[in-house]
């Protein structure tokens, strides 16, 4: 398999059916296959080969679908950058990747300084629609003097792209996918249960960098969608690009759909096009995907759970799974192409509705980590691939996820799963956004401390928290301390990134929570 051919598949079956909308601008299929091939021949000429990283840092775009397509088309390797890191940590991936040539648009121009400081770039292509910054080369230019060139039909087990992790826990790790690896999540994905409507309208208004998007696009690809893209998220981007352009389909993070809810205009448009919602990449309160529910009624749910070392889908809580108000803090089940099993920490099954770690196996699981063999050997034993989630399986096969296992809180001998209490937060009216974490206790070892954004409008206290809490989880769960905050720190992929909100509590203690 390779995933060039879907887009072959396109240019035979469909080659006048509209391909990306961008603003303003539309391009069909044949037209997005010419313009494809003519950048792999521009990457060619410029010193490209099988197997070159071509890093892009950029907002979405329509440019941002012809380079996911012209690299590997060439052979090449695809590396989509963060587009919340640091300078520095840009860098850091350009160097441990070893990538010489960079795309650029309009938004992070202006990093290329910094950039260049520190890392010596062969090109710098600009694939804005402003005018290009001296010193790079402007794609257009470039795709239309460049001569289309065949495709190389790169495929199987080689190595198709490096997708650097968030980065929450230190420098990123490099994870390796081949073009099995994500064809086959996708095909997965796919058999298991319907997730976009076939012929569609796709929104991409999570980043393209991330592999959550990318294998979004991917399904799109092989299901004949038309790709929608808007350069970032924002509520009322989104809620003009679905009824401007009857959007069918779409992939939402928590927070994403979160503030769509939330946004004073959502009733001022149209957005009854919107048949399939997937959500996925962090945990979502059954307050939340009820109101969502509500307020998108001709929409149907799905959840799917994963990390980017499983291309990246592991399970599926389908539409009709979400039918059923027991099932709705569930991950869903195994997806066709992989197995999910949790284990112990000897490796071993515990039995059904016992928490352990979350472990997977299948053809989507990832080559391993770039230039980290012994992370890699860590993270992959046996065949599977170590989650670092706790979780626990039902007697039907549905995996609920309980913690990341470091986020889990130790209070007092108790094991204390954030989940489950942000869960009982969420129901608090009062409440837009909480995050709860484990905190220094000299009594209890750990406190279990909740970090809270109100609703607009709103007030509360933590009594009143507390209070409330207590009427829907046992004693020793119920947070002990909140503070109340503006906004809640997130990961480029819409992640809270509970690592910076328990910094303050541990950095001066000398043990605690990584």
């Amino acid at each position: 398999m390779h995933l060039t051919q879907s887009l072959h598949r396109a240019v035979q079956q469909r080659p006048n059916a509209i391909a990306t909308i961008y603003g303003n601008r539309k391009r069909t299929v044949a037209e997005s296959a010419d313009r494809i091939a003519r950048f792999a021949g521009a990457l060619r000429t410029l010193g490209v080969s099988k197997g070159d990283r071509v890093a892009i840092l950029a907002l979405n775009s329509d440019r941002y679908h012809e380079y996911f397509f012209a690299v590997p088309w060439l052979g090449g390797v695809v590396n989509p950058v963060n587009i919340r890191w640091s300078p520095a940590e840009i860098v850091y991936s350009l160097q441990d990747s070893d990538t010489k040539v960079l795309l650029v648009d309009d938004a992070f121009a202006r990093a290329l300084p910094a950039i260049t400081a520190q890392h010596e770039l062969e090109r710098v292509i600009f694939i804005g629609d402003g005018e290009a910054p001296a010193g790079t080369l402007d794609y257009e230019t470039l795709v239309s003097a460049a001569d289309p060139i065949e495709d190389t039909e790169t495929g199987g087990d080689e190595l198709l792209g490096i997708f650097y992790t968030g980065g929450t826990t230190g420098f990123p790790k490099g994870v390796m996918l081949s073009h099995n690896n994500v064809v086959t999540s996708a095909l997965g994905g796919a058999a298991t249960t319907d997730l976009v409507i076939r012929g569609g309208n796709l929104l991409h208004a999570a980043p393209m960098f991330h592999l959550a998007d990318f294998a979004a696009w991917n399904l799109g690809n092989i299901c004949g969608s038309t790709h929608v893209i808007v350069p970032m998220f924002t509520p009322g981007g989104v809620l003009k690009a679905i009824a401007d352009h009857q959007v069918t389909d779409s992939l939402l993070v928590p927070t994403m759909i979160q503030m769509l809810i939330d946004d004073p205009s959502v009733a001022q448009f149209d957005t009854t096009s919107l048949r399939r919602v997937l959500y996925g990449a962090s945990p979502i309160s059954e307050a939340v995907l009820q109101r969502a529910q509500k307020t998108f009624p001709a929409a149907e749910f799905a959840q799917a759970y994963g990390m980017t070392e499983l291309s990246p889908i592991a399970t599926l809580l389908t539409a009709e799974d979400h039918k059923r108000p027991e099932l709705l803090r569930a991950a869903g089940r195994a997806v066709a192409h992989a197995e999910v099993r949790i284990v112990d920490d000897a490796g071993n099954e515990v039995p059904r509705g016992t928490v352990g770690e979350i472990v997977v196996s299948g053809d989507n699981v990832m080559l391993g980590y770039w230039n980290k063999p012994e992370a890699t050997a860590e993270a992959i034993r046996n065949g599977w691939m170590h989650t670092g989630d706790g979780g626990y399986m039902d007697e039907n096969g549905y995996v609920f996820v309980v913690d990341r296992i470091k986020d889990m809180i130790v209070t007092g001998g108790e094991n204390v799963y954030s989940a489950e209490v942000e869960n009982a937060l969420a129901k608090h009216s009062a409440i837009a956004q909480c995050a709860v974490i484990g905190i220094p206790d000299a009594e209890w070892g750990e406190r279990v401390h909740a970090v809270i954004v109100l609703a607009p409008g709103q007030t509360a206290t933590a009594e009143e928290l507390s209070t409330h809490c207590k009427t829907l989880i046992a004693n020793y769960k119920v947070p002990r301390s909140a503070e109340f905050v503006d906004a809640l720190p997130v990961s480029g992929a819409g992640k809270i990134l509970k690592r910076e909100l328990r910094k303050p509590y541990w950095e001066n203690v000398s043990s605690g929570v990584s």
